[in-house]
């Protein structure tokens, strides 16, 4: 609002003037409402040495040469003016007191203009001022409202009003300003060129709902029709406030997702939506949208959304979570372990939801959980049958996934009671099945033949192992009437397990030991009466003739399976030349051990007369019996 002094420059300078010289003074703008009266203060001055009798004036519009013949408003001389102002002017000032004071009535938009005046003294002594008046002429009140109104701080409107025909005095009011404050009347007011103003006051506090609001003035002059509105919609300023946002918003993975901020702010806001303190979209906008094609778990998180402007800020969040299958479960934890210890297997995925985790071996469930990420299984004290593969399955209502680990327990053997020695025909199998982990070593010893023979041998052991199981075969042949002892003895790192392997079948095996023999006994009983018979002879032939030929004894046969004194030696010494054959030839069949005499070895014993070799079987083949 402009300050009005009661003491206007104009006057100041007039009480200046007055030193002899041309001058006029007059306010270089003047107001008006349509339909009213004006009036336009004037003074002038001339050199006081003139000293006219009478002095004239007159008033032209839009020129001050008359030579140009601009319309004549007022003529003091003789009264004749231009159509346009008959009877709408008329000199309110005294022209020999130097004011030239103009008063218009009944204006109307075309006597809008330029007012010029100009001193007439008589003769030559003419004057056009070049000082002149703007008459403007208006139809809505004039409302002033400060360049910033903000929000929560007091301000004051003020509606103003020409106040400069003597004639009409306006009346002012406030239209649409309930529940904004009270109307203060400060009337006629004067400005600083001499016109006059009347003024009303509105004081209140704005809020942000103020914004926009219209807000009027009305001027009306008593006794008649005329009534003039003007109206100004409050400009409020304010801070931002976010008014839209999405909630909390769940997503497929893949899935398309906009999330949008909108802010009511006066001016308006910069947007911006930012994720763990990186921009991601900014701009001015009332709302702006983020917009994320084909979401993944990595865009899981909190989003931000800041509004600011020159008079404050405002940020409010959103969770965006992404909803996906488990990914494949991790396992972490001990995948060998020695029997007896305790196992801790982890499990982990990453879902959204969490997932029903579930540990199974062989489809029997182990350990489960439900809505959680990590699955924990303790196994106490594991023993052998905890070793094996295991599955870790992870699913929620988006899919399902699997991982497989293997657990390892290490042990010491352990030799089955499958293991046995069986016969059959001339041969004997002996199987010893160990079950152990780390893989054993297998040896089969043979206590009376003082042979020990191991795995590697694998010309008479033959081994396979299928899972913690290991099979070994020892193949002896010529064995089935009198099979040795074996020991099958496993040992690893953890310990060393022997067992006597019985032998299947033992009826079987026990007439095949008693045949033999009795056809040993049988045999021995021919011999002897053969021995008797040639004895006789003998006797009958030394009396019919003395002479004997150790040529003439019967034939003998000896069993492969008797053995004799002396053997012994020539049995080792032919078991390692069948050893050396057959590690250079036997490749095929299950290896055989060989430990049969052979027939020929008696021939190569020392010499000796018939009736000796038949006594030394027949004993031999006693003591057999017995």
């Amino acid at each position: 609002m402009i300050f009005l002094t009661t003491l206007p420059l104009f006057w100041i300078m007039i009480s200046a003037s007055r030193g002899g010289h041309w001058g006029a003074w007059m306010p270089s703008s003047i107001s008006a409402f349509e339909g009213t009266c004006v009036s336009i203060p004037c003074r002038f001055d001339f050199p006081d040495e003139l000293r006219p009798a009478v002095v004239h004036g007159v008033w032209y519009f839009n020129s001050p040469y008359p030579k140009n013949y601009p319309p004549v408003v007022f003529k003091s001389r003789t009264q004749v003016v231009h159509e346009s102002f008959q009877g709408r002017s008329r000199l309110l000032g005294d022209l020999g007191m130097r004011n030239c004071t103009l008063l218009l009535s009944s204006l109307s938009p075309e006597l809008g203009g330029k007012y010029y005046f100009r001193g007439d003294l008589g003769g030559y002594n003419q004057y056009t001022f070049s000082e002149h008046s703007v008459l403007d002429i208006i139809n809505t009140p004039n409302i002033v409202v400060p360049p910033e109104v903000v929000a929560g701080t007091e301000v004051e409107v003020s509606c103003m009003v020409p106040d400069n025909c003597p004639e009409l005095r306006p009346e002012l009011s406030w239209l649409g300003h309930e529940g904004l404050g009270e109307p203060t009347v400060l009337g006629r007011l004067r400005e600083d060129e001499g016109t006059w103003v009347q003024v009303s006051l509105l004081h209140f506090v704005p809020t942000r709902e103020a914004n926009g609001h219209r807000l009027g003035c009305q001027a009306s002059f008593p006794n008649t029709t005329l009534q003039f509105e003007g109206y100004a919609s409050l400009d409020v300023k304010y801070p931002p406030v976010i008014v839209e946002m999405n909630a909390s918003v769940e997503a497929i993975e893949g899935s398309h997702v906009s999330l949008l901020c909108g802010a009511d702010s006066n001016p308006l806001p910069l947007l911006t939506w930012m994720r763990d303190g990186t921009v991601l979209r900014e701009a001015v906008a009332e709302s702006l949208f983020l917009d994320l094609e084909e979401v993944t778990p990595a865009e899981d998180g909190v989003y931000a959304c800041l509004a600011e402007n020159a008079y404050g800020q405002e940020n409010r969040t959103v969770g965006l979570s992404v909803m996906y299958a488990p990914r494949k479960p991790m396992v972490n934890g001990t995948m060998v372990a020695v029997e007896g210890e305790t196992v801790s297997i982890l499990c982990s995925t990453q879902s959204n939801p969490d997932p029903i985790l579930t540990i199974f071996k062989e489809k029997q469930i182990l350990a489960t959980v439900i809505y959680e990420s990590e699955l924990q299984l303790e196994l106490p004290a594991v023993t052998p049958e905890d070793d094996g593969e295991y599955w870790c399955v992870a699913e929620n209502q988006y899919g399902q996934r699997a991982t497989t680990f293997n657990l390892s327990v290490e042990f010491a053997p352990v030799i089955l009671l499958e293991s046995h020695c069986a016969a059959a025909r001339d041969t004997v199998q002996c199987l010893c099945v160990v079950k152990s982990n780390p893989e054993p070593s297998v040896a089969f010893e043979l206590p009376s033949r003082n042979v020990t023979v191991n795995e590697t041998e694998r010309e008479f052991v033959y081994s396979e192992r299928s899972g913690l199981l290991l099979t070994s075969i020892l193949t002896l042949r010529g064995q089935a009437q009198a099979p040795p002892r074996v020991i099958c003895t496993s040992r690893n790192l953890y310990g060393t397990k022997s067992l006597e392997l019985p032998f299947q079948g033992a009826h079987r095996l026990m007439w095949a030991k008693i045949g033999p023999v009795g056809a040993v006994v049988a045999f021995a009983i021919l011999i002897a009466i053969v021995c008797y018979i040639t004895q006789t002879r003998r006797k009958k032939n030394v009396t019919e003739s003395p002479s004997f030929s150790a040529g003439d004894n019967p034939p003998v046969l000896f069993s492969s399976d008797f053995r004799i004194s002396g053997a012994p030696e020539k049995y080792e010494s032919e078991r390692r030349l069948g050893s050396e054959r057959r590690l250079l030839g036997l490749r095929g069949e299950p290896p055989e051990l060989d430990l049969s005499y052979s027939h020929s070895d008696l021939g190569k014993r020392p010499t000796k007369d018939s009736y000796t070799l038949t006594e030394e079987l027949a004993e031999y083949a006693e003591i057999r019996v017995k």
